[in-house]
């Protein structure tokens, strides 16, 4: 085998791999990572939005406040090609724990919009406290045979805290969910909305 031969072989080969590399089946071709880890006294600004119309999805997480505060946070957002259409992955995993005399105000929104093919619902989160222990994971699956959005939070907080969801199908359906606590309170809560084309099994958490 002489030397150019040998270089053609070898290019092939290149090939090959960098097209299985690349192949939808073996890996997600649009990545979004985000990872926060925090702790210190001051000023507290942060915002995340994300907004995919393949997929319906909307996402906005907002914070502002100022005093002591320590978070451990992942934001990720990954979508896989699939024939015509691009099935998209969120999750949101935040720890955190505030104290201060200003409020810390918070605000997340979590939809899948039925105008670009999502399932029409949307869960929401606020509050604003002066104290919170927080630990709060969010999920939005837009796959093949099944559609969902979830939040689970587990909190202890002093001021107010409300949760808002909604799944709305024009003549067909219209559920809504209200929670709302002003004062010293510890609560756990769970919201899941989910459209699948099979039989699932029970929901546990956020993960499918």
């Amino acid at each position: 085998m002489n030397a150019a031969t040998l270089i053609r072989i070898l290019l092939i080969l290149a090939i090959i791999a960098s097209a299985a590399r690349g192949s939808p089946g073996n890996q997600y071709h649009e990545e979004y990572t985000n990872v926060l880890r925090v702790a210190g006294t001051g000023l507290i600004d942060i915002s995340t939005s994300a907004v995919d119309r393949r997929s319906g999805l909307e996402y906005y997480n907002v914070m502002y406040g100022e005093g002591d505060f320590e978070m451990d946070s992942t934001h990720e957002i990954a979508t896989a090609p699939s024939g015509g259409s691009a099935p998209t992955n969120l999750t949101d995993s935040t720890r955190m724990t505030y104290l201060g005399s200003v409020p810390l105000v918070g605000f997340k929104l979590i939809k899948s919009r039925s105008i670009y093919g999502g399932i029409g619902a949307e869960i929401q989160e606020s509050f604003a406290v002066t104290e919170m222990d927080r630990i709060q994971r969010t999920f939005f699956g837009s796959r093949n045979p099944c559609d969902a959005i979830a939040m689970d939070v587990s909190a202890s907080f002093n001021g107010t805290w409300t949760t808002d969801a909604a799944w709305h199908k024009i003549f067909e359906k219209n559920v809504r969910d209200h929670t709302s606590f002003q004062g010293r309170f510890d609560v756990e809560k769970l919201l899941k909305i989910q459209e699948s084309g099979q039989p699932q099994s029970r929901f546990s958490g956020i993960d499918f």
